[in-house]
């Protein structure tokens, strides 16, 4: 990527963080109806293709960055509430690649939410652009490591290109074969269930809005659990979801856990998936979150990710490792992670080289 491209990233990342501390500035009291938020997340990004070295800065596509605001209580009624978010065409860490180098652009896609909520007793309606109930449901997770390593595999180098031994470029790319098969924001009507000892129901159906050209209807069914004590914290999620299209209906559970052993910090989480064409992978976490530095919490992680058929006979592993450092009292966190790409074909036309990734960056919230 090129020098004038780094200064312009550089440039917009100065003047929203600057704008950041303005915005900081106004107080939400003043009117606690509306609310105004965002964050900045530049990386600067090394992938390793065994072969040659890819150098690039860019917006890290796990939490990208992004603007956005609540107005609540609308037309005076409690629980009735509007989501505003965008992010903000930085290119981004998952669209770069060998052969790529993505252009700044905003247009519509890049809107996250226009998101109508009411809130009652017995439960919450959503109604706009905003998750589907299988959003989020292959990411149960304690460990702090987010940011850098997390089982959507592909959100840091999704576009790079695998290279056959002999050293040439595939058509093989990292999110063909890292999919962690989760949910996704769709135009949707959606409804939660209230909390019934620890476990809550969502059901969704939705259409793509945003992009031209699609057409498929979209159904999710997920439940919930969260539950802790003195020793232990648990997150459950399991979702099944399900796209009708012109040519058939695809189908696809997506299933995840995490636990937190409050004392110490130590916290594990498991996740895994399967379609009805025969794909599935799973993912395992492992990580402590502590305190050790005063400034806020450090987090540091390893975990293994394998899929089998989500691609073709091809098989995918990966094996990361992710630190973070947050900075409490400056809504800020440092961050740090290595990954390595293995992919094999079961058939034996093809064999790749392997792969490495590194991310350094930060995340400032306001």
């Amino acid at each position: 990527m090129g020098t004038k491209r780094h200064l312009q990233l550089y440039g917009l990342c100065s003047l929203l963080t600057m704008a950041s501390f303005g915005a900081g500035s106004v107080s939400a009291q003043e009117n606690d109806r509306f609310e105004f938020y965002g964050q900045v997340n530049p990386g600067y990004y090394i992938l390793d293709d065994g072969v040659s070295n890819t150098n690039y800065l860019a917006n890290n596509d796990r939490s990208n960055t992004r603007i956005g605001f609540w107005s609540r209580d609308l037309l005076n009624t409690k629980g009735l509430n509007f989501n505003f978010e965008t992010a903000l065409g930085v290119p981004s860490s998952s669209n770069v690649s060998q052969v790529s180098e993505p252009q700044w652009e905003w247009n519509r896609t890049k809107i996250r939410k226009f998101d109508l909520t009411y809130e009652t007793s017995w439960g919450k309606f959503y109604v706009g652009q905003g998750s589907m109930s299988t959003d989020g449901t292959a990411e149960a997770d304690f460990s702090g490591t987010g940011l850098v390593a997390t089982s959507a595999i592909s959100d840091d180098a999704g576009s790079f290109l695998f290279r056959d031994t002999g050293g040439a470029l595939t058509t093989r790319t990292i999110s063909d074969v890292f999919q962690n098969l989760d949910g996704s924001r769709r135009g949707r009507l959606r409804f939660d269930t209230a909390s019934l000892s620890g476990f809550t129901f969502s059901g969704s159906v939705g259409r793509e809005i945003l992009k031209a050209g699609n057409d498929n209807s979209y159904y999710d069914a997920a439940v919930f659990y969260e539950g802790n004590n003195s020793d232990i914290t648990i997150e459950a999620k399991l979702g099944s979801a399900w796209v009708d299209t012109s040519a058939g209906s695809i189908q696809q559970t997506i299933g995840s856990l995490a636990i937190l052993h409050n004392a110490t910090g130590l916290n594990g989480a498991l996740s895994g998936g399967l379609q009805n064409s025969g794909g599935q992978y799973i993912y395992a976490k492992v990580g402590v979150i502590k305190n050790w530095l005063g400034v806020g919490a450090t987090a540091v992680s390893f975990d293994y990710y394998k899929s089998d058929g989500i691609a073709l006979d091809l098989i995918a592993e990966s094996v990361g490792f992710g630190f973070v450092q947050n900075f409490a009292d400056r809504n800020f966190e440092a961050y740090f992670g290595l990954r390595y790409y293995d992919l094999s074909d079961k058939t034996g036309v093809v064999s790749y080289l392997d792969a490495n990734h590194y991310a350094l960056g930060a995340r400032y919230k306001f």
